[in-house]
């Protein structure tokens, strides 16, 4: 299992698009560009998504296959996650399909999109092992507490298979009806501190909105990784809207090395 870099870059998500604000990447082209300028200033790898024709939210294997040929030959080494999301297009089994399709060496999967209800448990849990068993690095979405919970509880059945896990860890919300906040950060990963000596859990934290900076750098101060960019804030630290993702990555970027934390 490839380890998190410490910082990923984010620069899209399945939501915003140009509307929000001009330089989120769209076409591949802009995705290309955006990492190779994220990269130059300090983020370890992508967490990307692919739009369709209409700009919309897509799974297609192709265009995800296009985006890690493209960035293996022009950042060699640099680590390419794609995603799963179903961003209410899809299904539980359009993300499996997706999985087998692809074999990526890193996919994050929400649990509550993976696993969204007793039926898909068999299916769920015969894929978790599938990509266990063929070099396929699960990053495990959780947006809340509980669904940490629901996730160890799957580690400690067997149904997630292995003894160390790549989490992704969500502060706030969209909306900003859930806020993010620094000092929320402890109490959320305390299920995974309760397994500690019998599983190893690589994790990442995004924040949403202008608390995102203050966010990442106490999840680096825990141990943990940060996932910054435009799929969750599009805004500096001092409130001030980003140029674009590359200048989200640098302060972040610049703040953690002065304190230490990378």
């Amino acid at each position: 299992m490839t380890e998190l870099p410490k910082i990923l870059v984010a620069p899209n998500g399945a939501r915003r698009d140009k509307s929000a604000h001009p330089a989120l990447p769209m076409s591949i082209d802009e995705l290309v560009e955006t990492c190779l300028a994220c990269a130059a200033v300090g983020a370890g790898g992508v967490h990307a998504h692919v739009r369709d024709d209409e700009g919309l939210h897509s799974l297609d294997a192709g265009r995800y296959a296009e985006v890690i040929e493209r960035l293996t030959e022009a950042l060699p080494g640099w680590f390419v996650q794609i995603t799963s999301e179903t961003a209410g297009r899809f299904s539980a089994a359009d993300q499996r399909d997706l999985i087998r399709a692809m074999r990526p060496k890193s996919v994050s999967v929400a649990v509550r999109e993976f696993l969204p209800d007793t039926e898909t448990l068999p299916a769920a849990r015969e894929t978790y092992h599938w990509a266990h068993d063929n070099g396929v690095s699960i990053q495990h979405i959780c947006y809340a507490q509980d669904e940490l919970k629901r996730l160890v509880g799957l580690v400690e059945e067997g149904i997630v298979p292995g003894t160390s896990h790549q989490v992704q860890l969500v502060l706030g919300s969209y909306d900003g009806s859930k806020v993010s906040r620094p000092e929320d950060i402890e109490p959320f990963i305390e299920p995974m501190m309760d397994l500690a000596g019998r599983h190893s859990f690589d994790w990442m934290l995004c924040a949403f909105g202008r608390e995102e900076t203050d966010c990442l750098l106490r999840a680096l101060e825990l141990g943990g990784k940060a996932r910054i960019g435009f799929e969750n804030s599009l805004w500096n630290k001092d409130g001030t809207l980003a140029k674009n993702n590359a200048e989200r990555v640098a302060e972040l970027a610049g703040l953690a090395g002065k304190a230490g934390l990378i």
